[in-house]
């Protein structure tokens, strides 16, 4: 994948995410305060908007940092904040990379969690976004090819956000629920899953 066929992507699966904006302020209202329907919606717009305004030949680094910025400006929110930083940490994976490949996927993925649970001091298992990443970015590095591994990859996230119901929330608002958080899915897991999930439509389109 080329830079202008990763706008391409990015451009249809954030216009797809938008969709799921009121299934994740549902979630993220049970969890914490509410925000993260807007923060994905708002994030989302933007991001399409600066994505539509890059010159024709931006690089696929300076791709994600626009993306990145946007996203980021478009919210004060912490989550927007993590993601931001994450993205920035993975577009560094990038640097001199014209053609992004499965196993460049899987790096950037990786480098990205590693950023928000550095960033959010988490891990896996504290009920958060990274219980979605981890195991998307072990699918990508097991696959042999892009179609397998996205499909991979949705499904390892999607067992990832299943198994956060069982866990107690331990970082941010959420962790104020204590044991009441226990049964409820993660907002920002189930984020995550879904651009994949958008991703996977857009690409197909």
């Amino acid at each position: 994948m080329n830079s202008v066929q990763l706008r391409s992507q990015l451009t249809g699966a954030l216009e797809l995410v938008k969709e799921h904006a009121d299934e994740l302020r549902d979630l993220d209202q049970a969890l914490g305060d509410g925000d993260l329907g807007i923060t994905i919606s708002a994030g989302a717009d933007a991001v399409v908007a600066a994505l539509a305004v890059l010159p024709s030949d931006a690089t696929t680094v300076e791709v994600v940092r626009s993306v990145a910025k946007a996203f980021a400006n478009a919210n004060p929110s912490t989550m927007a904040a993590l993601v931001a930083g994450g993205l920035l940490a993975g577009s560094r994976t990038w640097d001199g990379v014209t053609d992004i490949t499965l196993a460049d996927a899987e790096v950037f993925v990786r480098t990205a969690g590693e950023s928000i649970a550095q960033r959010g001091k988490s891990q896996v298992g504290d009920k958060t976004i990274l219980d979605a990443i981890f195991p998307a970015a072990d699918a990508l590095a097991a696959a042999d090819d892009s179609v397998s591994g996205l499909d991979a990859a949705i499904a390892a996230a999607a067992n990832g956000v299943s198994e956060t119901k069982q866990m107690q929330s331990r970082r941010g608002r959420a962790s104020w629920l204590q044991e009441r958080s226990i049964g409820l899915q993660d907002p920002g897991a189930t984020a995550f899953l879904r651009f994949l999930e958008c991703w996977k439509v857009a690409r197909s389109s």
